[in-house]
């Protein structure tokens, strides 16, 4: 045992995180997926310092304008890495590096997407954009190519992307590690099938996506693959299996758990 504080409510560095909001004692059945869009279309190599950049804070991004709005100089901003105890902070800074390049919206450097709620899909922040389809309860894809992940094994690029609502990756392939921190923030990591790519199929990344397969994770089952449906806007349908890298029956307690955090607080609390 040890002291206990109270959270403060003014800090912009530490702040109360949100994985245990709204818990349940006995985790809520995975369900397949309906009605996903496209929240990043990217290339190969994307590292976890372009999903969650340590580096310093610009004024006129999400995580800037947040920190103005409670009263922090720019001066006093700081780095992402030096906020990681702030998920409002972190989760405006998920993709923010602007190195990297959102393929769904051409011409764009860092945070940027389109967003799909709107009449024509405008571009827009990252950030803004998930705000939008969480307060319509779509759920997000990240579309990738090779080597999905690599990089140091920075916690807050799978924190991050679950914070914004992203339900799934598919990627050709992942980094280790970053795929196994992916399913402990309950994001499901699934592969193209050998030989096919985002190219190959022709995904534009302004589908709507369907998942076939996920509630079968709830008999103790792990398939091998999943049927994924990318509808185009015309209703041209883009079928394909799937690979699901869930690679051992822990990873796939983690992910019907909601996460690692979720599994491991359920397991406290038997005891």
């Amino acid at each position: 045992e040890g002291n206990v504080f109270e959270w403060d409510d003014k800090s912009t560095y530490v702040r109360k995180p949100p994985y245990f909001e709204n818990m349940p004692v006995v985790p809520d059945p995975v369900t397949d997926i309906t009605g996903a869009r496209v929240l990043l279309k990217l290339g190969d190599s994307v590292t976890t310092d372009h999903i969650s950049p340590a580096g310093n804070i610009k004024a006129d991004s999400p995580a800037g304008e947040y920190l103005h709005a409670n009263g922090v100089r720019r001066a006093d901003f700081n780095s992402y890495g030096s906020r990681r105890g702030n998920h409002e902070v972190m989760i405006r800074g998920t993709f923010a590096n602007i190195r990297l390049r959102n393929q769904i919206a051409p011409g764009t450097e860092g945070g940027f997407t389109r967003d799909f709620t709107k009449k024509e899909a405008p571009v827009t922040t990252i950030y803004e954009a998930s705000v939008n389809y969480a307060a319509k309860n779509i759920p997000l894809v990240v579309l990738a190519g090779k080597e999905y992940g690599s990089g140091s094994s920075r916690d807050w690029a799978a924190k991050g992307t679950s914070l914004l609502g992203v339900q799934v990756v598919i990627a050709e392939s992942y980094e280790r590690i970053h795929r196994s921190n992916l399913l402990g923030m309950g994001v499901l990591p699934l592969q193209f099938p050998a030989g096919e790519s985002i190219a190959s199929l022709g995904l534009t990344g302004e589908e709507t996506f369907d998942v076939e397969g996920i509630s079968e994770l709830n008999n103790n089952i792990t398939p091998k693959t999943m049927k994924v449906t990318a509808t185009a806007p015309d209703g041209a349908k883009t079928v394909f299996d799937a690979v699901v890298r869930i690679d051992t029956p822990g990873e796939r307690a983690y992910y019907t758990n909601g996460g690692i955090m979720q599994y491991v607080l359920r397991n406290l609390a038997k005891s």
